[in-house]
């Protein structure tokens, strides 16, 4: 990969856009479509399993190095999603959000931000509400193409699979923290 492709990406953002970006202290994701690759696997007991990826978790980790919250909205419950933020340290979690406006109330309520703060990242017309009250509405490549109209970036990467890892990075360099994120492993 080129390693100025995400330097490129972040300098070709309109301005409004990376106005939007410089102010997100928030990154709020929903799971299926986004932190995986959106396909439900079951067992024949009926346990579910979710594959993740590696680099997003790393990206978001760096993010937070930043001074950039997590946090995750999502429709269904399972202990998986409860794991892997924990590995995260992804402190806001809302499963089993049936709505999602309420459950993003709920967030800015927590957190203390306001809408105009929060950048979220979903990819199918169940995020529509959320997509349209943040202050940047972000989507995986594999997004729904219904919901298209109502977000403002669409990733390279789709999700599960790099997709979480180019928003991060987008953020940090868009903040002009890439630089610090990145030195640790320098």
């Amino acid at each position: 990969m080129d390693p100025d492709s995400g330097s490129r990406a972040a300098e070709s953002l309109d301005a409004d856009l990376r106005a939007r970006m410089q102010r997100v202290r928030l990154l709020c994701l929903d799971v299926d479509g986004v932190l995986t690759d959106g396909s439900l696997y079951f067992t024949e007991s009926g346990r579910e399993l979710k594959t993740f990826s590696a680099q997003d978790g790393h990206a978001l980790k760096m993010l937070q190095s930043t001074g950039v919250a997590t946090a995750i909205i999502t429709g269904r419950t399972t202990r998986l999603v409860t794991r892997r933020a924990r590995e995260l340290s992804i402190d806001h979690v809302f499963q089993g959000a049936r709505d999602k406006r309420e459950a993003f109330a709920g967030l800015l309520a927590r957190t203390g931000l306001e809408a105009q703060q929060v950048a979220h990242a979903g990819d199918d017309i169940p995020d529509l509400a959320i997509l349209r009250l943040a202050g940047v509405a972000l989507a995986p490549a594999n997004l729904n193409p219904s919901i298209r109209p109502w977000v403002d970036l669409v990733t390279d990467a789709r999700g599960g699979a790099g997709a979480v890892r180019e928003l991060c990075e987008l953020i940090m360099r868009v903040q002009g923290t890439w630089d610090h994120a990145l030195e640790p492993w320098l």
